[in-house]
């Protein structure tokens, strides 16, 4: 091979040589952009979804209870970091911690009443009412129970009036056993006490002794009920939706003669009554401005709060609802 060829050859080897290598950096470089691209679109997803941190103490309704202990579970997935404390010590004694600013969320299944608003105000605290489902109020006897279906607003005031002298279930209808009633009742904290108070016994005492079971704890009285025939009692619709193979739920007859079972239709249409209700939690106005972890579970809450209270068994508001006052506590928080 002449020198003049091998001169060609090399020259040309060393061309290539030099273009690979320009083409490879071009190739680095062209990476290297990507992943610093790459990098800073995580950084930005990571301030998008910032973890926070802190306390946050809810107290209040067992009825309000299932939806809240679904949302919180579900919060807990997004913000691992922020301590949740649920309790349930029914509405009254939310309102009781609420109105000395003990807690941040007060759940409830009745509005508030005008001197816990006062000792709120005496405690410079401000609570703001928030709705985030309806529940029917669901009277409930045993499955056992195979002489009543159905129930008027009458014979619940005979049943559960202190100063009706019915003991029996025959007193209250011949064709019924002559077998003694036993009672089952949220206590006096409860708002779903409170709620059968005003609608059905119209603010009279009702029958408390023996034969009567008093409990904040509605799953004491799905057993109660459960295990006698001669038992009748009422709770929020999600613990009979719970327990509908354990207990029988009964039509209300409001006088017309035309018994409504509580369902999802019944309750949000209004032909259950008068026993549908919203229901509520009320949030402390301070605690929503100086703790982002209150105010971002809020949002949360208003945002999930129709698909967990319906996969409990209770009825969705409609969704501008939800949205009206998800815009109220950007407002109040001055977001």
């Amino acid at each position: 091979m002449s020198k003049k060829l091998l001169a060609l050859l090399a020259m040309l080897l060393i061309t290539v040589g030099v273009l690979a290598a320009c083409g490879g950096g071009a190739e680095e470089e062209e990476e290297g952009e990507t992943n610093s691209e790459g990098n800073t679109g995580e950084n930005e997803s990571a301030e998008a979804s910032e973890e926070l941190s802190g306390a946050i103490a809810i107290d209040g309704s067992s009825t309000v209870f299932p939806i809240m202990e679904g949302l919180t579970y579900q919060y807990n997935q997004e913000q691992p970091e922020v301590e949740v404390s649920l309790n349930s010590s029914g509405s009254g004694g939310g309102f009781k911690k609420s109105t000395v600013g003990e807690i941040d969320l007060s759940n409830a299944s009745r509005p508030i009443k005008d001197e816990e608003k006062a000792i709120a105000e005496e405690n410079g605290i401000e609570l703001k009412e928030l709705e985030i489902a309806k529940d029917g109020l669901s009277v409930v006897v045993s499955k056992e129970n195979d002489f009543i279906e159905n129930i008027t607003i009458d014979q619940l005031r005979e049943i559960f009036l202190a100063d009706n002298e019915s003991t029996k279930w025959s007193d209250i209808n011949p064709e019924w056993p002559e077998e003694t009633i036993k009672i089952y009742s949220p206590g006096h904290d409860s708002g779903t006490f409170d709620y059968f108070n005003e609608v059905i016994l119209e603010e009279k005492p009702m029958k408390e002794g023996e034969n009567t079971t008093l409990s904040e704890d509605d799953n004491t009285l799905v057993t109660g009920i459960e295990s006698d025939p001669y038992a009748i009692g009422y709770f929020g619709y999600a613990y009979y939706a719970a327990n509908e193979e354990r207990l029988k739920v009964l039509g209300i007859d409001n006088g017309d003669g035309n018994p409504v079972k509580p369902t999802p239709e019944t309750v949000q249409d209004g032909s259950y009554t008068p026993l549908s209700r919203p229901l509520f939690t009320y949030v402390n106005v301070a605690s929503l401005k100086e703790k982002p972890q209150v105010y971002d579970f809020v949002k949360f809450t208003l945002e999930n709060a129709a698909s967990a209270a319906e996969e409990v068994g209770y009825v969705a508001l409609p969704e501008d609802k939800y949205t009206s006052q998800l815009e109220e506590i950007k407002s109040l928080a001055g977001k």
